[in-house]
């Protein structure tokens, strides 16, 4: 999530969510705007500080990620009719109508205006419905709600039926939960597909860790241990020269306005820090782990989660019964079982965690209900967010600010630490 402010001081947050193509490859990312405590993007600003406002938000939540990814940006009535989408790069940004849109004379007039300057126009949430069909005769993308349809197949292929001009048009099937639906929804046709069955895990009977996994959950583990000595770090990256380059880059990259390059590990971990350092080892286990085409996206959504969780520690009034790096670790371990196709009890044996981890990562904790609050803000549900917040007692704007400053760190780590991998 990225927040920034409006022209009138009004915090604007935005969440993203990762779209994929047939081969689970990234396509890219669906903006999600929520203003100030509401559950909707209800911006009060006019066209031209609205405009500033989206533009702004564009940069902040695309900055660190590789070029190419497109975008789909939210659109209220309000912004379509005030012609905020010129504000908009068309060859990245793809206008997506809302789905409590209408179909009016201005809002078709709206529309136009985009298609004919050549900005892609995607229709949000259709099922079936008649009052759409104005829209879909201007549409390229159509994004199909599969949970609105029951995740049925046959009430799927009946809504896509209803298509005006099927064959020009891009199908995306939104709130895809699980793998099996995923692969049945390919099996039609669809050529998009957004919703988190990535991150869920899919049981690969039978499957045994590889050499390399285990060589890898060792180390995460043995990078955990309250016992860990600095001397072991860098024997860990002298022994492999694929990570000790990846160190070098990263320390040497903009960031660090370094002027002279530094080219020796000890002094890298120096320079960084025992901790920053063990948190970017931690990161570049995570991404290699799955090289599946989600697999950066998962190894994103984990070391964000991390972050996150380790930082918000700082902002509870139970704060000292906090343990930032447990927590981190916490939110690391979290989609291992997603990245490594195992049950979560399956991997645990594989990696010896204290205690408290151990109950987190199966559910049975506090520490769970910030793992869950993670998820809810990576879901954009922001009722959900609301509610979680006053259960732990967090301020929400600072807790906001935490999310977005996590997800930039997050971003620069997984890019540098990865290869600059698909995130």
């Amino acid at each position: 999530m990225t927040t920034i402010q409006a022209a009138s001081s009004e915090a604007i947050f935005i969440a993203r969510q990762p779209v994929f193509r047939p081969d689970s490859t990234l396509w890219g990312y669906e903006l999600l705007f929520r203003s100030a405590r509401t559950a909707t993007a209800n911006v009060k600003d006019g066209a031209q500080a609205t405009a500033s406002v989206i533009a702004d938000g564009l940069a902040l939540a695309t900055e660190g990620m590789p070029a190419g990814p497109r975008i789909l940006i939210n659109f209220p009535e309000k912004l379509l009719v005030e012609d905020v989408g010129f504000a908009l790069p068309k060859e990245a940004c793809i206008i997506e109508l809302l789905e409590d849109v209408t179909p009016s004379k201005e809002t078709l007039k709206a529309t136009r205006r985009l298609k004919d300057a050549g900005y892609t126009i995607a229709v949000d949430d259709f099922f079936g419905q008649p009052s759409l069909l104005p829209f879909l005769e201007l549409a390229d993308i159509v994004k199909l709600d599969i949970l609105e349809l029951d995740s049925d197949p046959k009430l799927v292929r009946q809504a896509m039926d209803k298509l005006p001009g099927r064959s020009r048009l891009t199908l995306l099937a939104e709130k895809v939960e699980d793998n099996g639906t995923f692969q049945e929804l390919r099996d039609l046709g669809f050529d998009l597909f957004q919703g988190f069955f990535f991150s869920r895990p899919e049981i690969i009977p039978g499957k045994k860790l590889s050499a390399n996994e285990i060589t890898k959950l060792q180390l995460l583990s043995e990078l955990s241990a309250d016992d860990f000595e600095p001397r072991r770090l860098a024997e860990i990256l002298q022994s492999d020269p694929n990570l000790s380059y990846r160190l070098f880059r990263y320390i040497n990259s903009v960031g660090f306005g370094l002027r002279q390059k530094v080219t020796s590990i000890k002094r890298a971990i120096d320079m960084m820090g025992m901790l920053q350092a063990k948190q970017w080892l931690r990161s570049a286990l995570m991404a290699d782990l799955n090289p599946a085409p989600t697999g950066g996206e998962l190894a994103f959504m984990a070391v964000h989660r991390a972050k996150f969780m380790e930082t918000v520690c700082y902002l509870s009034s139970r704060r000292r019964a906090c343990v930032p790096d447990a927590l981190f670790i916490t939110g690391l371990f979290s989609l291992l079982d997603a990245m490594l196709g195992m049950d979560m009890d399956e991997v645990l044996k594989n990696l010896p965690l204290d205690d408290s981890i151990v109950k987190a990562l199966r559910g049975a904790s506090e520490v769970h209900n910030l793992l869950s609050l993670a998820r809810s803000y990576e879901h954009g549900d922001w009722d959900e967010i609301g509610r979680q917040l006053v259960d732990l007692d967090l301020d929400p704007d600072a807790t906001d600010r935490v999310y977005a400053e996590t997800r930039l760190w997050a971003q620069r780590m997984v890019c540098a630490s990865s290869g600059g991998g698909s995130i």
